[in-house]
């Protein structure tokens, strides 16, 4: 017997919630956040966003996986741990990353 998993399980989905963390940082157009969170939260197919805007199912597919990389990204980071972006001179740089492994070897 093979097991062939249904539509619905294929799905991206995340909560209201996770949508507004995934996306909190990031700039986006008021559309392409409309999009996304129709087909993330609301489980509306890119397909209809696609005719419904006149868009090809491409650039629904690339704004919904945007947002579905950065929400997988925030489900893997530990509790109480956050991900931090900065320009360091080098030996700052050194350092971060530094805690970084200890905090992998320590702390997950």
């Amino acid at each position: 017997m093979v097991y062939i998993p249904s539509m619905e399980m294929l799905m991206k989905r995340m909560t209201k919630d996770q949508f507004i963390q995934a996306t909190s940082r990031l700039t986006m157009g008021e559309s392409a956040l409309e999009i996304a969170k129709g087909v993330l939260v609301d489980g509306k197919s890119q397909a209809d966003y696609a005719r419904a805007k006149h868009i090809t199912r491409g650039a629904v597919s690339q704004t919904v996986n945007r947002i579905w990389k950065i929400h997988l990204k925030t489900l893997s980071i530990p509790d109480k741990y956050v991900e931090v972006t900065a320009i360091l001179p080098e030996h700052q740089a050194f350092i971060v990353k530094q805690w970084e492994k200890d905090a992998q070897r320590n702390g997950k």
